[in-house]
C-alpha cells in the first residue's frame, strides 16, 4: 500500500518530541544494510513493527525516505540527509551515555580514537603512554583500523579523531600532521636482495628492484599499500602481492616464514627483524617518507580529551621540527 502523506506547514517547527531513538537506530541499521529485514533483525522486532516505525517517522516528517524495492530499501534524497544527521545523532547521545558510565566510575573522561597500523608499530604507543601519564583519570578507547575506515569513523562521529595516511581521501575533516616515518624494506636474512647488499652500498636497495619482488602486504584499500602500488606504477610494473594480511605482525611473520618481503614504516620494522631474524634496508629511487595526520571534524567541538591530545601532539611535532 502506498503511503499518503500529509502537508506540512513550511512555518511550522517539527515536534522534536516525535522523534525517538529506537526508529532512529533502526532506520539508520536498515539502510546500512539495505534490507529493513535486517534492521528490524538487529533490534529483535518484528517486520511488520519496524515497517510502521518507518512509516511514522516518513509521515512525521512529511517526505518519504525510503526507496521500497523487492531487493531491499536504499535512502530517497531527503532520506540520505536524515541517514548523515541521524548517525551524528545516535554517536552524540551514545557519548552521553558513555559519560555518564565514566562518571559513575570516577573517570575524569573518555578518548574515544582510531589509528592505522602504521601509528601502532610507530609513535602511537609512546605518546598515549604520555597521555595517560599525564590524564590518568581519562579512560582510552582505541581502535586499530585501516585509515579509510578511521575517516568514517570520524565522519559518522563514532570517533573523534584518527591518524591517517596522508594519502587518504577526508573531505570535510580537519587534520594535521602528527608523524614523519621512512619506508624500507624487510627481507629474511637469506634472501637475494639481504646477500646482495652485503658489499658495498651495503643496506640499501632500489625500490625498483625490491618491487620485482612477491610481497606482503595489508589490504589493498590500506593508505601504505596504496603509496606502494603508486610506487610500483611509477616505476612501470604491477605490484605482486602474494599475500595480503590485516597487521604489521602478520605481515613480518609471513616475511620471515619465507612467504615475500614488505615495505612498511622503519620504525615498526625495527620492532620485528631483531626478534624475527629480518634485516631492513634503505629503499632509493623513490618517494619514501611516510607522513601521518591527526583527523578530526572540527578542532571546536572536541572533547576535552581529544583536545588535550590535540595539543600533546602537536607539542611534540612543533619541538621535533624546532630540533631539525
Amino acid at each position: 500500500m502506498p503511503l499518503t502523506f500529509v502537508a506540512v506547514d513550511p512555518l511550522a517547527m517539527i515536534n522534536l518530541n516525535r522523534f525517538d531513538l529506537v526508529t532512529l537506530r533502526l532506520f539508520v541499521a536498515a539502510l546500512d544494510a539495505g534490507s529493513l529485514t535486517a534492521g528490524a533483525d538487529r533490534f529483535g522486532i518484528s517486520l511488520a513493527a519496524a515497517s510502521k516505525r518507518i512509516a511514522d517517522l516518513e509521515q512525521h516528517c512529511g517526505v518519504p525516505l525510503l526507496q521500497r524495492r523487492q531487493r531491499g530499501v536504499s535512502a530517497t534524497a531527503e532520506g540520505q540527509t536524515v541517514h548523515r544527521l541521524a548517525i551524528e545523532v545516535i554517536a552524540r547521545l551514545e557519548q552521553l551515555a558513555q559519560s555518564i558510565d565514566d562518571f559513575r566510575a570516577g573517570a575524569a573522561g573518555h578518548l574515544r580514537l582510531c589509528a592505522n597500523p602504521s601509528a601502532f608499530g610507530g609513535f602511537l604507543p609512546a605518546v598515549l603512554a604520555r597521555y595517560a601519564e599525564r590524564y590518568p583519570k581519562v579512560r582510552i578507547d582505541l581502535d586499530d583500523t585501516l585509515s579509510e575506515d578511521g575517516v568514517r569513523a570520524v565522519q559518522k562521529g563514532t570517533a573523534e579523531l584518527a591518524v591517517i595516511g596522508d594519502n587518504v581521501p577526508c573531505d570535510g575533516l580537519e587534520t594535521l600532521p602528527c608523524n614523519v616515518d621512512e619506508l624500507v624494506l624487510l627481507v629474511p636474512m637469506t634472501h637475494p636482495l639481504a646477500t646482495a647488499g652485503a658489499g658495498a652500498g651495503a643496506g640499501t636497495v632500489a625500490m625498483e628492484h625490491a618491487l620485482g619482488h612477491d610481497q606482503i602486504a595489508l589490504a589493498r584499500s590500506a593508505s601504505l599499500t596504496r603509496k606502494v602500488i603508486a610506487a610500483a606504477e611509477a616505476a612501470g610494473l604491477t605490484l605482486r602481492i602474494r599475500v595480503q594480511v590485516r597487521s604489521f605482525d602478520s605481515m613480518c611473520r609471513m616475511v620471515a616464514c619465507g612467504l615475500g618481503i614488505a615495505v612498511l614504516p622503519s620504525s615498526a620494522a625495527q620492532l620485528y627483524a631483531q626478534a624475527l631474524g629480518l634485516v631492513t634496508l634503505r629503499l632509493t629511487g623513490a618517494e619514501v617518507e611516510r607522513r601521518l595526520l591527526l583527523a578530526m571534524r572540527r578542532r571546536s567541538a572536541l572533547s576535552a580529551p581529544a583536545l588535550a591530545l590535540v595539543q600533546m601532539i602537536e607539542a611534540e611535532v612543533g619541538a621535533a621540527d624546532g630540533s631539525d
